[in-house]
């Protein structure tokens, strides 16, 4: 582990990871991988008012999307969309793990979050994921307005792996169409490539908090197939820059410590140079997931990042600051 790069509040959380000495998640079931998360996340925190509705979507041959839609509380009319997709390696995450930030996301902007609670993987893997996500957001578009969201003003946002799937929506709705147009895309730390061999991979191999080995097999439960795993649906960093051009403006925030943090970058570039207005901002002293851990919820590195997303959501979604 690279510990001399981490702040003092990220530290103190790395270090309490390290006494605890559980198993890697590689050795784990995907059930109990996810226990890992939840118990990591079980910290008690005082959230923002917000309401929280369940819709269920039909997705086709017989699937149904569960969606999340939390809005500030006591709001009246309509607000601007922010499609939000967890992380988790594809295994784990949902809206207990997430809670806190997308209520404090859904009463500081104000937007309406609109949160899929999608089916993990192994039990569901690319394609389905990615098209389920798909259809749970040309419902929206559509029917927003039945649930006070004004859906002309949509962005799409998500961590990790929702990161990947988020900016993999704006490549399907260019393609496809269907939606109105993202407004924006908000990749926290985000999954963009299978290959592991950059050089953040190398030097943060062991860690802190993910590790390579943790990522390789999260590949192996979304996509086995490694072939497959080029297309730009799974890898967003194999899409030309063709591909890219007339994407929605984006807002990459990484890590330092992180696996991913190259992957990341490099696809920020990658949109700069379609032409797609983008922002790429490294956080020093700092891990991946930062911004999702509540033990980390009030450390500077994460209301440093948060003030940044707000603001850029709210510009997008509204026009102000």
């Amino acid at each position: 582990m690279v510990k001399e790069k981490l702040f003092r509040d990220v530290k103190v959380f790395v270090d309490s990871l390290s006494e605890e000495q559980s198993a890697p998640l590689y050795t784990l079931t995907p059930k109990e991988a996810r226990q890992v998360l939840l118990d990591v996340q079980k910290e008690e925190l005082d959230l923002p008012k917000v309401s929280a509705q369940k819709i269920e979507v039909d997705v086709g041959e017989g699937r149904k999307l569960k969606l999340l839609i939390v809005k500030p509380a006591g709001l009246t009319g309509e607000v601007g969309v922010v499609y939000y997709i967890h992380g988790g390696g594809w295994v784990m995450g949902d809206d207990v793990t997430h809670r806190r930030l997308i209520s404090e996301l859904a009463a500081d902007i104000p937007a309406g979050v609109v949160f899929p609670i999608y089916t993990p993987s192994p039990e569901a893997q690319f394609p389905q994921v990615t098209e389920d996500l798909y259809k749970g957001l040309l419902y929206i578009a559509e029917h927003g307005d039945e649930y006070g969201l004004d859906s002309r003003h949509l962005a799409v946002a998500g961590d990790s792996v929702g990161g990947n799937m988020a900016t993999v929506m704006t490549l399907m709705a260019k393609e496809r169409g269907g939606v109105p147009p993202i407004c924006f895309q908000l990749l926290l730390y985000p999954v963009t490539s299978a290959e592991f061999d950059s050089e953040s991979y190398q030097t943060f191999e062991k860690g802190p908090w993910l590790t390579k080995e943790a990522m390789k097999w999260f590949w192996n439960q979304y996509l086995p197939d490694e072939e497959k795993r080029k297309a730009k649906e799974a890898s967003p960093l194999m899409a030309t820059v063709e591909e890219l051009k007339e994407l929605p403006p984006a807002l990459v925030i990484t890590g330092e410590n992180d696996v991913l943090r190259d992957e990341g970058e490099a696809y920020a570039k990658k949109l700069d140079e379609a032409g797609v207005k983008t922002i790429s901002v490294r956080i020093n002293g700092t891990i991946h997931d930062f911004m999702m851990l509540n033990a980390l919820s009030e450390a500077s590195s994460t209301r440093a990042a948060m003030s940044l997303v707000k603001a850029k959501l709210k510009w997008f979604l509204y026009g102000t600051k």
